[in-house]
């Protein structure tokens, strides 16, 4: 009797927490979940390889692709509230999902309207951070944190840029992020040391081609 007691307890804990456990996965995003690879993402967005741009290409690979949602024509046609969404990628890897929302959309919403709506998906968050309009420093070009939901891998956050005062998200893998931005760092560091080395092949390689193209010249100018 007590064994079924137990077990039917331990259904009743499970069947109440599940639906706050698909609101707290924080790894997924619309289409979008982090540690997808590159092709899968290419084919969710219907986008191909000549669309991704190359960051760096060492010590890791860098990758960004920017995508737009289509907004469909039609008699219940209703724009997307997202106006575009920066995927980031670690050795093909999906990191970071950075969303820029809609100006139109958000208009008129508060922090605390979307924190609010956010929460309604995904859950209480784990940090609020509202800040005043009257302390936002318009020439600081950097994203503000709002609010963040997290756990022990992945950060979900509603920023804010304080130059154009507009809410994004970002959503990424605690560990792979910061693998990247040592890597990034890494990257920034080669090509401060091999710039000059770079340049001076450039301007080599130009130099030649201006040679080539005169010698070809040479003999086939008729004045």
């Amino acid at each position: 009797m007590k064994t079924i007691r137990t077990s039917i307890l331990c259904l009743v804990v499970l069947l109440f927490a599940a639906p706050l456990l698909r609101a707290q996965d924080l790894s997924k995003y619309r289409h979008f979940s982090i540690g997808m690879n590159l092709s899968r993402v290419l084919e969710r967005t219907d986008q191909k390889m000549a669309d991704v741009k190359v960051i760096h290409g060492r010590p890791a690979l860098i990758q960004e692709l920017t995508w737009w949602p289509p907004n469909l024509p039609g008699a219940s046609f209703q724009s997307d509230t997202v106006e575009q969404i920066l995927l980031s990628f670690y050795n093909g890897e999906l990191y970071k999902i950075s969303v820029t929302y809609d100006r139109a959309s958000t208009e008129g919403l508060t922090a605390e309207d979307m924190v609010k709506s956010i929460a309604a998906k995904y859950g209480p968050a784990t940090n609020i951070m509202l800040v005043m309009d009257s302390e936002i420093d318009r020439y600081d070009v950097r994203q503000k944190p709002v609010a963040s939901w997290e756990d022990a891998q992945y950060s979900f956050n509603l920023i804010r840029s304080t130059f154009t005062d507009r809410l994004g998200l970002t959503i990424y893998s605690k560990r792979v992020n910061a693998e990247a931005e040592l890597a990034i760092a890494e990257a920034v560091k080669l090509e401060e040391q091999e710039g000059p080395q770079r340049e001076a092949e450039r301007q080599k390689k130009q130099t030649d081609d201006l040679e080539t193209a005169r010698q070809k010249n040479r003999k086939i100018f008729r004045p």
